[in-house]
C-alpha cells in the first residue's frame, strides 16, 4: 500500500535516498562553512550596534549632567546676588544714595558676567557632546556599513546627527 502510494507520487527510492545524502551533505558543509562564520559577523555587528547605542545613551547622560551642573551653578549665582543685593541693603544706612547704586550695579554686573560664563560653559559641553556624538555616529555606521565613508557621506553623516540633535 505504502510502495503503491509512493510510486502515485512518484518517489523513486534509489533517487530518494541520493538527494537526501546529497542534502545533507549540502547541509553539513554549508552550516559548517558558512552559516557559522555568517552568524558570528552577524553577532558582531548586533555587538557593534549596541556598544553604539550605549556610547549614544552615555552621552545622554552626561549632557544631562551638564544641565544639572548649569542649573546648580545658576542657583548659586542668584544666590550670590542675593547675597549682594542684602549687604547692600545692611549697609545702606552707611552708604549714600550713590553709594548703594553702585552697590547694585556691581552685583548685577557679577551675575550677568556669571550668566555669561555659564551660557558659555553650556554652549561648549553642548558643542563637544554634538562633536563626540557626530564622530560615534560616523564611526559607527562606518562600522556597521563596513567600508570607509567620504568626505561626501561624513558631512552628510554629521548633518544628520545635527538635526536629530536640534530635536
Amino acid at each position: 500500500m505504502i510502495s503503491q502510494i509512493c510510486k502515485n507520487f512518484g518517489v523513486d527510492w534509489p533517487h530518494f535516498t541520493a538527494q537526501l545524502f546529497l542534502f545533507l551533505v549540502a547541509y553539513f558543509v554549508l552550516s559548517r562553512y558558512a552559516f557559522g562564520p555568517l552568524m558570528k559577523i552577524l553577532d558582531e555587528r548586533r555587538k557593534r550596534i549596541e556598544e553604539g547605542q550605549l556610547n549614544a545613551d552615555k552621552i545622554k547622560k552626561q549632557l544631562a549632567e551638564a544641565e544639572l551642573r548649569y542649573q546648580e551653578v545658576l542657583r548659586k549665582a542668584n544666590e550670590d546676588a542675593l547675597v549682594l543685593i542684602e549687604e547692600s541693603r545692611k549697609n545702606n544706612e552707611a552708604f549714600s544714595k550713590r553709594e548703594m547704586e553702585k552697590a547694585v550695579k556691581d552685583s548685577a554686573a557679577i551675575v550677568e558676567r556669571a550668566r555669561h560664563e555659564i551660557i558659555s560653559d553650556r554652549n561648549r559641553m553642548v558643542e563637544e557632546v554634538k562633536k563626540e556624538m557626530i564622530s560615534l555616529v560616523i564611526k559607527t555606521t562606518a562600522k556597521v556599513a563596513g567600508k570607509v565613508l567620504s568626505p561626501e557621506d561624513q558631512k552628510r553623516l554629521s548633518e544628520e546627527a545635527v538635526k536629530d540633535l536640534a530635536v
